[in-house]
């Protein structure tokens, strides 16, 4: 048979089609065939049997004895217990009740007649979710335009002040931390609160918590008296967490239609938990990863979706699938090094960057092309050609990409969605939540810790606490001029001299801070070795 024709009965035999959500999975340019998914087949049925626990209300994070219960906030009737069914309820209900009582002007702003900006402040999942939606779904008719705060860079935060100017004294603030001990989060807290105040305007008459009851931030909610604080829950992960009220409030804050996302997310849902791998989308995806990185992850996932719209999909992807799913032990305790590397950007952008690589470098990669079926939301149709769209374009683009990438024996798969909605959104993140949770059971670890970002966050205070011994030192010493080294050494660190040169170089790199340098300017060195200047630098307090 010729081979187009061949690859023509492939798709025909293999394609997952969900017309209750809008979305088929094409899953015939990878490499199996129906020997795998047999062999496959009880490891798959132990991956429902896992995931049908989960759902019913299994510890499925024992390091913390935590329940994992992302899928009831999209079925409360499904959640394990009334309090947490009535909790979602009532959780929803207080968001869409807030952002009508915004939209209405009943709830307005110190010295303004109406909210117009929202500027959502947290990390991680707490941000990453909000940004992928935001962008996703928003429009210039948006109740509210949305900025974001999602780091800990003081120059990142000063260009969202500029570019929200003079609007601050119309714009709503929702700060977004479990327990409120998020430094990221704290911080940009703190940034934005300074500048509300530089702007003469009362911060707790704009600020609003989504957070754990009686952790510190509800606690300094509470007490400074601002707008409204909802509820985050131990039983939903940050990762996983964009249908609670992380990602519901900033939605419908926006003016998205926060019911039609979990719709669809609930009816993915159901797709989702069918017992037969040909009609359920997510045991497919988790299939192919391990298939296609031998079951341990050796190949990197390429997201590419062909639609400006959901360009930050791969970054929100990239939280999920990796913090997930790498990890260093496996349920038995086993070192494994487990994980699945996720990068992209958009097509078809990236046909003029990594694509070539792709195509004719080493082949440590599958892709997974987003296909969007309709071309525009709105406008009249424009011919670049005669007969010919900018649409037309972009799916020849992609058609194109994925030929190229099959003819070099490179793997793909791409997931086609009818249109960019707020319910294909709802259920483009339901299906992934649940090929991450199948592909973990597969692989054996636990999908629902991250003691990794912990040891990090834990590693960044004892630098702090460093920080603040080094600035003992230099105002103990009186303007003395002592070396790195020397600091080390009274700081009682005399092995972590070279964290010391780290962060001496910054804090005399901004004069506010009161140290400066002698020496060690590697720039005023027209001969000799600079490296050797910068290294024999001394600091002293001044100020």
């Amino acid at each position: 048979m010729n081979e187009t024709l061949a690859l023509w009965e492939r798709y025909q035999k293999n394609l997952v089609v969900c017309p209750s959500v809008g979305v088929w999975l094409d899953p015939s340019r990878m490499r199996y065939d129906e020997r795998y998914l047999e062999q496959m087949g009880e490891r798959m049925e132990g991956a429902f049997r896992a995931m049908a626990e989960l759902e019913k209300g299994a510890i499925a994070n024992p390091d913390e004895r935590r329940m994992v219960g992302h899928y009831w906030l999209r079925a409360p009737e499904l959640a394990p217990t009334g309090e947490i069914r009535d909790a979602i309820v009532s959780m929803k209900r207080q968001v869409a009740e807030f952002a009508e009582n915004v939209h209405q002007g009943v709830i307005k702003p110190a010295q303004a007649d109406r909210f117009k900006n929202l500027l959502v402040i947290g990390i991680g999942g707490s941000a990453l979710g909000p940004q992928f939606v935001a962008s996703a779904l928003g429009s210039p008719s948006d109740a509210l335009r949305p900025f974001f705060f999602d780091n800990t860079d003081p120059d990142g935060m000063d260009r969202t002040l500029a570019k929200i100017g003079q609007g601050l004294a119309e714009t709503l603030t929702v700060v977004i931390s479990k327990s409120g001990a998020t430094k990221e989060t704290r911080n940009g807290m703190l940034e934005a609160k300074a500048a509300y105040e530089r702007a003469g305007l009362p911060f707790e008459k704009h600020a609003l918590a989504v957070t754990g009851e009686g952790g510190l931030l509800h606690r300094t909610a509470a007490s400074e008296g601002w707008l409204a604080t909802f509820p985050m829950w131990d039983w939903v992960g940050g990762r996983t967490s964009e249908l609670s009220a992380v990602g519901l409030l900033p939605a419908a804050l926006q003016g998205i239609d926060i019911d039609a996302m979990l719709s669809g997310a609930r009816d993915a849902d159901v797709v989702t938990r069918a017992k037969s791998v040909r009609h359920n989308p997510s045991a497919t995806l988790s299939l192919l990863w391990y298939l296609a990185g031998g079951g341990r992850g050796h190949k990197a996932m390429v997201v590419l979706p062909y639609k400006d719209r959901l360009e930050l999909f791969s970054r929100y992807l990239q939280q999920l699938v990796m913090e997930s799913l790498g990890k260093e032990r496996d349920l038995e305790g086993r070192v494994v090094h487990q994980g699945l590397v996720v990068y992209g950007n958009k097509g078809s952008t990236d046909q003029h960057a990594y694509v070539q690589q792709l195509r004719d470098g080493p082949d440590n990669f599958f892709v997974t092309f987003i296909r969007v079926l309709t071309e525009r939301t709105a406008g009249a149709l424009v011919e670049v050609e005669p007969g010919i769209t900018s649409g037309d374009y972009l799916d020849g683009f992609w058609l194109g990409t994925r030929r190229a990438l099959n003819e070099s024996g490179r793997d793909s798969l791409t997931l086609t969605l009818e249109n960019v909605s707020p319910r294909s959104v709802g259920a483009l993140i339901a299906i992934y939540e649940r090929a991450v949770g199948y592909y973990a059971s597969l692989i054996g670890i636990n999908a629902y810790h991250q003691p990794g970002v912990e040891a990090g966050k834990k590693a960044a205070a004892e630098v702090l606490e460093l920080e603040v011994r080094i600035m003992r030192v230099l105002a103990e010493a009186r303007g003395e001029l002592l070396g790195v080294q020397q600091i080390a050494e009274r700081a009682g660190e005399p092995a972590e001299v070279e964290a010391v040169h780290h962060v001496l170089e910054r804090l005399a790199a901004n004069p506010a801070r009161g140290v400066t340098r002698v020496g060690g300017d590697p720039r005023a060195v027209a001969l000799g070795d600079a490296r050797a200047t910068l290294l024999d630098a001394k600091f002293r307090r001044v100020g």
